[in-house]
């Protein structure tokens, strides 16, 4: 049953088994850059052991969502050929991620009630449960979706699906299996993504000769490089990538993904409105956004960024305040993305009152993610050295997921089920 639920899939190409099972590439197909990360899985853990990167040009992306398939390929082609030549090898097993306004990644809870209380619950139990909580959160995700593009329906298919949290009777519970009770409430994260979208994912990867292991949101792989496997974490922030395309905000609550919102503003945005302002190249506008030298139009340079930088912060403050089921959000904010590295950006999200009008107990701390706070994943190439990387290692850790190598010695419910959905 639960087969339709599982992350999608290309058909299997004649790949030996030893390099399915060893090797993963995290393939991240940025607006401004494509990051390929080869990566060697031992167990629940991974060595980043090649590292490639190239640049897109501007009619490449749009949105964060692949434009021209073509000339996106060929820059894959250049990022994993720099990876391969490194680690000395070819991997064929992919993680690509998958961003833009259209990905939508919700929490969807689910109130069931037993017949028979008294029944202990089994994990077949507990799969149709979830099976339901997918379907309605398919359904909410098509009218989203509908209502966005003016009535216009959308085909669309589930990509990541992971347990948030279960509770029996009003008491949470970390392993339901064995317990008896009435009331049984679920919530589970689930991301969907267009079929059209996806589709462009599904033939990148088959111009490459790759193995499309699973299709990761990128949010959602990002709050799976901080919690890694570690099914009892209590770990509560909210994660911001800002790419050059999106910005995509993910919120963690008690080691669980409450949701994912991503909104059409990134770094390149910043670069569109000195290149419109100063009635420049966007190529020289690029090279002004990001000089630390004072230029001869510096107010005008920063009037444009200031203008940018307040729409941007409206689009966060609009994102952060559809986590409305949540009494209070994480007073912690972890960046990461080539956009978060212009300085204003951390400046303002530091520096103002922008939070106010949100449910912070508190004034967010502001930091970015280091790539020695990726749970179970080791650089051996020295240059994964920055929060640029970030979300290409996430999607090395949903690739470890995926593969079904991670510790399960616990026998914990979460991990079952997650490892059935292939998340």
């Amino acid at each position: 049953m639960l087969e339709k639920f599982k992350n999608f899939k290309v058909p299997k190409k004649k790949v030996p088994k030893y390099k399915q099972e060893r090797y993963v590439v995290g393939l991240d197909i940025g607006t401004e850059y494509v990051k390929a990360l080869i990566a060697k899985i031992t167990n629940n853990t991974a060595e980043i052991i090649g590292v490639g990167r190239a640049h897109q040009e501007l009619g490449d992306m749009q949105a964060g969502a692949i434009a021209d398939i073509a000339a996106v390929v060929a820059n894959c082609d250049k990022a994993l050929s720099q990876a391969e030549q490194q680690a000395g090898l070819s991997a064929r097993a992919v993680v690509i991620g998958i961003a833009g306004e259209l990905v939508k990644g919700t929490t969807t809870t689910v109130r069931y009630r037993r017949n028979d209380p008294n029944r202990e619950l089994t994990l077949e139990e507990i799969s149709r449960i979830v099976g339901k909580v997918q379907e309605r959160a398919e359904e909410k995700a098509k009218k989203n979706l509908a209502w966005e593009m003016g009535g216009k329906k959308v085909d669309i298919k589930l990509v990541n699906s992971a347990l948030v949290s279960i509770e029996i009777d009003g008491y949470k519970i970390t392993n339901p299996v064995g317990f008896q009770g009435r009331d049984v409430v679920v919530e589970l994260y689930t991301a969907f993504a267009p079929l059209v979208h996806i589709g462009a994912l599904e033939r990148t990867a088959q111009e490459l000769d790759l193995d499309l292991l699973a299709v990761a949101a990128e949010p959602f792989a990002v709050a799976r490089s901080v919690i890694g496997d570690n099914t009892g974490s209590s770990m509560s922030a909210i994660l911001m990538d800002v790419g050059g395309g999106t910005t995509d905000i993910a919120v963690i609550n008690d080691g669980g993904v409450q949701g994912t919102k991503m909104f059409g503003i990134g770094g390149r945005a910043y670069t569109r409105a000195i290149e419109r302002d100063l009635g420049i190249e966007f190529d020289k506008a690029e090279d002004l956004k990001t000089s630390k030298e004072k230029q001869d139009q510096q107010d005008e340079i920063n009037q444009a960024l200031k203008k940018t930088l307040s729409v941007w912060s409206h689009g966060v403050e609009l994102a952060l305040s559809e986590f409305d089921q949540l009494d209070h959000l994480p007073a912690r904010v972890l960046l990461c993305g080539g956009g978060s590295s212009l300085k204003i950006i951390p400046d303002r999200l530091k520096n103002t009152k922008w939070y106010k009008e949100l449910p912070f107990t508190k004034q967010p701390t502001i930091q970015h993610i280091q790539p020695s706070q990726v749970v179970g994943i080791e650089d051996k190439t020295g240059v994964v050295n920055d929060h640029t990387y970030i979300t290409a290692l996430g999607l090395v850790r949903v690739g470890i997921d995926t593969l079904g190598q991670g510790n399960d010695s616990e026998g914990s419910i979460r991990s079952k089920i997650d490892r059935m959905l292939k998340v």
